[in-house]
């Protein structure tokens, strides 16, 4: 049995000399697992897909940002519309004086936080310093290198400004409704939603909402919440020895059955069988 595909620096840079580039995914279509020879920062700009990281899946859309090291290993599957840019970079390539560790997640660390967001206001100032980098890394000339590392190091700052924890409930006041509704939604995992009573707290239309969550998701609130949960439940399953009941509770499902259905119809499979998958996956695994 092989490993996962390994990407390679020479593809992706366009000399040795080279520490960042900017690869566009317009849109990101389903990839299989791979790892680098290089780090990435991943921001998705539009739609939605399932990101497996390290064998954890994540349901991503709009406003989500990973750091990804170099021995990380992730795929992308179940993606509608995904639009995302990855922003490459070798750390032994860096020549700036900058405490890269204090922006970077994972740097020099050996279990970062890899998941967080982007409020749309830092997704905006992101975007417009990875326009300048993109025309910088797209020469092969030393001062545009150079050019390109002090813009990186611009778009991590600037990011780390920005950035929260997807499962934070004190969002901050300034950002859009859209952010306002996306943690929220990460932070009702086993307790119920109601949006109604989420729309009469921020004072705004439900029909509103419910659009402009479709236009930049392409999935609707139930849908998005459902697939939160689910991604949940498979990490519990593979990672812990807890009773799918228990599971089932923890993911916001108060029957047990209604959670196997579910479950079976969104991943095709129930969850015992999946947990057995996954199971013998990691046994076969230690004989390669």
């Amino acid at each position: 049995m092989s490993g996962p595909l390994i990407l390679r620096k020479n593809a992706f840079f366009t000399s040795e000399n080279q520490a960042v580039a900017v690869l566009d995914r317009y849109p990101q279509h389903a990839f299989a697992e791979h790892i680098h020879e290089f780090c990435e920062l991943v921001l998705v700009w539009r739609g939605n897909g399932l990101h497996v990281l390290n064998d954890r899946p994540y349901r991503i859309t709009r406003g989500d940002l990973f750091y990804i090291r170099a021995e990380d290993k992730h795929s992308y599957a179940s993606v509608n519309d995904l639009v995302l840019q990855n922003i490459i970079y070798c750390p032994d390539r860096l020549k700036l004086n900058i405490d890269w560790a204090t922006y970077i997640p994972g740097f020099n660390d050996t279990h970062p936080i890899p998941r967080w967001r982007l409020s749309s206001s830092g997704m905006t100032n992101a975007r417009q310093v990875i326009t300048q980098l993109e025309h910088e890394a797209l020469k092969d000339d030393p001062i545009s290198n150079k050019m390109a590392e002090l813009l990186f190091a611009q778009l991590v700052i600037t990011i780390a400004r920005c950035r929260h924890l997807i499962d934070n409930k004190d969002v901050n006041e300034q950002e859009m409704l859209l952010d306002k509704l996306i943690t929220t939604l990460a932070s009702s995992l086993a307790s119920s939603f109601v949006l109604e009573a989420f729309c009469s707290q921020q004072q705004c239309s439900e029909r509103v909402l419910r659009q402009q969550f479709r236009d930049q998701t392409g999935m609707t609130i139930n849908q998005y919440l459902r697939q939160l949960r689910i991604c949940h439940a498979q990490y519990l399953l593979q990672h812990t020895r807890q009773m799918v009941s228990d599971i089932a509770m923890q993911c916001g499902f108060e029957d047990s059955n209604y959670f196997s259905v579910v479950f079976s119809r969104e991943v095709g499979m129930t969850p015992v069988q999946w947990r057995a998958l996954r199971q013998n996956g990691k046994k076969n695994e230690r004989y390669i």
